[in-house]
């Protein structure tokens, strides 16, 4: 069996809680068939600093407005958590991964 590539993100939604998990539950299922083992962190615009500076992630997917500069990747992921932007989505992060060398 081959080993999985870790990958770490921060998903992002107004509350924190239901669509961040929504969307780091299909991503664990999703990127699982190109061999990467997604660990998902869940927040809001709000705690985004804290947690960024607590973790080492190699994106953040998020599905409602942020704003600043960070020194990791940012995918929206509005389109993917509606399920009419998957396959767009998940180039996105394919691309972004393979950019890190993942």
């Amino acid at each position: 069996m081959t080993q999985l590539k870790r990958v770490n993100v921060l998903t992002v939604c107004g509350a924190g809680v239901v669509s961040s998990t929504l969307i780091a539950d299909k991503m664990k299922e999703d990127l699982r068939e190109y061999g990467y083992d997604v660990r998902a962190t869940e927040t809001n615009p709000g705690g985004m600093r804290s947690s960024l500076a607590s973790g080492s992630y190699d994106f953040i997917a998020y599905v409602t407005p942020i704003s600043g500069d960070f020194d990791v990747p940012t995918i929206n992921a509005s389109g993917y958590f509606t399920g009419f932007g998957d396959e767009e989505f998940i180039g996105q992060v394919l691309k972004t991964l393979e950019n890190k060398g993942r």
